[in-house]
């Protein structure tokens, strides 16, 4: 991820086939809003921050691109889901005028999300 930093301007992260989060470099290492991207960025360790924060895990497998559960599919995955990401996919929709995230409920719209299980 270091090296996408460094090397890219814009950035798309993509789950199951599908783009979940889209934007500038910046805004989605610094402010991501889709949770795979949220819990993504927070699996992995950081130099400058050794010990200081809980590396998050990634609950579950990745599914079958062959037998994709309906509405979001991450939904079997995600910590933060609620009753409308079992059954309506989410459009990618603006989240700011540069980043566009594909969620029912964006991350900036999660209290402490650190601490929710």
């Amino acid at each position: 991820m270091a090296l996408v930093a460094s090397l890219c301007n814009r950035v798309i992260v993509m789950y199951a086939g599908r783009i979940v989060e889209q934007g500038p470099t910046r805004a989605i290492f610094k402010n991501p809003q889709h949770p795979y991207t949220w819990s993504l960025l927070r699996s992995m360790p950081r130099m400058d921050e050794v010990g200081k924060e809980r590396l998050v895990s990634i609950r579950g497998v990745p599914p079958d691109l062959g037998k994709l559960p309906t509405g979001c599919k991450f939904h079997p995955r995600c910590r933060f889901k609620v009753d409308r990401c079992l059954t309506e996919e989410p459009p990618l929709a603006e989240v700011d005028p540069e980043q566009l995230a594909r969620c029912w409920v964006l991350m900036k719209n999660v209290p402490n999300p650190e601490m929710q299980s």
